[in-house]
């Protein structure tokens, strides 16, 4: 055959692929409310709590995929285990990416970062944070009402030893107030569609004096946190403490993880790390406190437990965590019932994919609504209620096939990674609180119960009253050693 032949004969394959590929029907997008013409569903999401609409888009359109699109932007949120599992997990590939273009994506943290706050390696920072549950203590001890500060002053020491090796100062330290501060600039920059830059990408380039530049300049704060930099520098002259980002730039000059321990990448793991850590702790803390105040029998039920086991001449520790399945199964609970975070934050579809017969385009903002699965009447039957026991068989022991709450700390290969960490200073401040004190409502003022509105739910202030359980567990509170060298 000629050349001319052999090119013809090769192409018509090609050609008929294209052709039968245009007659091929499209297939339809996931099922989801109707569209207005440019500005699509921009009206139909609420300015509060959008995660409790996205679940009753589930069940209104008998879909655990949901599309929305918000000024010509695609945006699917995932509604059950089944939709994250299949894609969060299962294709991580093409579902782990963020928009580098959008606030958001700013924690630039690489999906596969390993780092050294998974399970077996969290558990050498156990000691410090038992160390931050004795201050807690003895700080509640001294001043009871201003247990959200004492909180906050807690979970930033563990956050800080654990991230960055930092010994912070017992109040007010410098380093604290102020990644809270860009925490909470991080957080509220999250909620999806906040800022315009959202949705027009462009306005990245706008100079930040700009009017309408706000998220330029809020991300400026961000950057600020300076624990980072004192870290680098120690590093280098081989005088960091252990810690996440010491053992990462350590690593840096392995040339077998040249992907992973980018100094950029380091930097952001450690923020995301704090984040996610030290506020997540203080809200968790702050939804147990209105836990208990709810449901007094859960109290004394894992009070109970905790006098059998650990006595009342010692304070808990993780060692005794096995032996109380109990105050594990209500950690869950308060992870599961009103859940830190409801939405994740958004993922970037980097292809065109298909799932359940639905075609969804590349470049969509992908959400798996973490509140609607922990509040999923078929895997956590009356979810609105706050029942530990959920979590453990008849015989009080942990039940395997009640699904664990993980999803709370996100999905996938974009998961928290300081998890683990965060996870284990809940366990071991929960059953200090509890072997302590009696936590009751204030004589003069009733909760609300009520929550913010954003990518990090907290309850609104509360009172409550919080006092020893006996003189001997008050003076158990001011015996305890918790001289940090030690720890």
């Amino acid at each position: 055959m000629s050349t001319p032949a052999l090119i013809l004969a090769a192409l018509v394959p090609v050609l008929v692929a294209l052709l039968a590929s245009r007659r091929r029907p499209k297939l339809p997008l996931p099922p989801g409310p109707p569209k207005l013409p440019i500005v699509g569903n921009l009206f139909d999401l609420p300015a509060t709590f959008q995660w409790e609409t996205c679940a009753r888009w589930c069940k209104e359109y008998n879909s655990d995929i949901i599309h929305l699109n918000v000024l010509g932007k695609s945006v699917i949120i995932l509604g059950s285990f089944d939709a994250t599992d299949a894609l969060f997990e299962k294709r991580s590939a093409i579902y782990s990416d963020r928009n580098p273009e959008i606030w958001g994506g700013m924690a630039d943290s690489p999906p596969s970062c390993k780092t050294s706050a998974q399970l077996k390696a969290s558990r050498k920072y156990e000691p410090h944070e038992q160390l931050a549950t004795h201050k807690l203590l003895k700080s509640l001890l001294r001043n009871p009402e201003a247990f959200s500060a004492h909180f906050g002053q807690m979970a930033g020491e563990i956050s800080m030893s654990f991230t960055y090796g930092i010994d912070v100062l017992p109040s007010e330290d410098p380093f604290i107030t102020l990644a809270q501060r860009a925490v909470h600039a991080f957080a509220a920059a999250l909620v999806p569609g906040l800022y315009l830059v959202d949705t027009f990408p462009i306005l990245k380039y706008i100079p930040t004096w700009f009017p309408g530049a706000g998220f330029k300049r809020k991300a400026r704060e961000w950057r600020k946190l300076t624990a980072f930099r004192t870290r680098v520098g120690k590093a280098e002259l081989g005088i960091a403490p252990p810690s996440f980002t010491a053992d990462a730039l350590n690593a840096s000059n392995d040339a077998t993880e040249p992907v992973f321990y980018q100094e950029h990448h380091i930097r952001d793991t450690a923020g995301t790390m704090y984040v996610a850590s030290a506020d997540t702790t203080v809200s968790s803390l702050r939804t147990f406190l209105l836990a208990m105040l709810a449901n007094p029998d859960a109290q004394a039920k894992a009070q109970a437990e905790i006098d059998s086991v650990v006595g009342s001449e010692a304070l808990p520790s993780f060692e005794d965590r096995d032996l109380l399945p109990y105050v594990t199964a209500l950690v869950k609970e308060v992870l599961r019932w009103k859940n830190v975070t409801p939405l994740a934050v958004p993922r970037l579809l980097t292809v065109e994919d298909e799932y359940r017969g639905y075609r969804i385009p590349a470049g969509s903002a992908i959400i798996g609504n973490a509140w609607g699965l922990l509040h999923d009447e078929t895997v956590y039957p009356d979810p609105h209620a706050f029942k530990p026991e959920r979590f453990l068989l008849p015989n009080g022991q942990p039940d395997p096939a009640v699904r664990d709450p993980e999803v709370a700390f996100g999905f996938g290969r974009r998961q928290c990674p300081g998890r683990h960490m965060a996870t284990s200073s809940i366990w071991i401040t929960v059953a200090s609180l509890l072997a302590t004190f009696d936590i009751k409502k204030a004589v003069d003022a009733e909760p609300t119960y009520e929550y913010t509105s954003s990518i990090v739910s907290e309850p609104l202030p509360f009172k409550c009253t919080i006092t020893p359980r006996s003189a001997k567990a008050a003076a158990l509170v001011q015996s305890v050693d918790t001289d940090s060298r030690k720890a």
